[in-house]
């Protein structure tokens, strides 16, 4: 079994020094440079490469620079959802971003867990475990969400937070580690 099939089936896999991976996050890297690079006013540059890195981009979107990515094609982005300055998008496992989604600047989506052992994550190794935020979220600035976790449709996660669980759809959520706190 390949060091990408035990990422794609959650497994503990090589990170680090699987010349496969470790390509793939080259050349993405190398995608994600020429977007960072392009004038903010050159829209149909910056949508190519977009398109070009990401796994499915919807209609109307917008991301702004800087983004980053470990290999951009486990991001699906709905349409009509828009990313603020300072993303990073660590989709070693899916991500998948619905349509409708606001997410304001420095956001982080965590895919990747990594060995509390010491001698096992010094030989590189990690999984990860997907994330969802479904349509007509709202995700305010410098917010964090962990492997694993679902935000359901509508919520609405305030800004600083940490998301360690799943959050419900409907819902205002914030905190560390992150709560729903009343329906909407």
């Amino acid at each position: 079994m390949t060091e990408r099939e035990k990422l794609e089936q959650g497994m503990w896999y090589d990170a680090n020094y699987d010349e496969e991976l470790c390509a793939a996050r080259v050349s993405a890297a190398e995608i994600t440079f020429d977007f960072n690079h392009t004038r903010p006013g050159d829209a149909e540059r910056r949508e190519e490469l977009l398109r070009k890195l990401l796994g499915s981009v919807g209609e109307n979107v917008e991301v702004l620079s800087p983004l980053q990515v470990d290999y951009g094609c486990n991001i699906s982005l709905g349409s009509w959802s828009f990313i603020n300055h300072g993303a990073y998008l660590m989709d070693c496992a899916p991500i998948s971003i619905g349509s409708h989604v606001f997410i304001g600047p420095s956001f982080g989506a965590y895919t990747a867990q990594h060995p509390l052992v010491a001698d096992e994550r010094n030989q590189g190794l990690e999984r990860a475990l997907p994330i969802t935020i479904e349509d007509d979220v709202w995700i305010g600035g410098d917010v964090k969400v962990m492997p694993g976790v679902t935000i359901g449709r509508g919520s609405v996660i305030g800004a600083g937070s940490l998301v360690t669980r799943d959050i419900p759809a409907g819902v205002i959520a914030r905190g560390v580690p992150c709560k729903p706190i009343r329906p909407i």
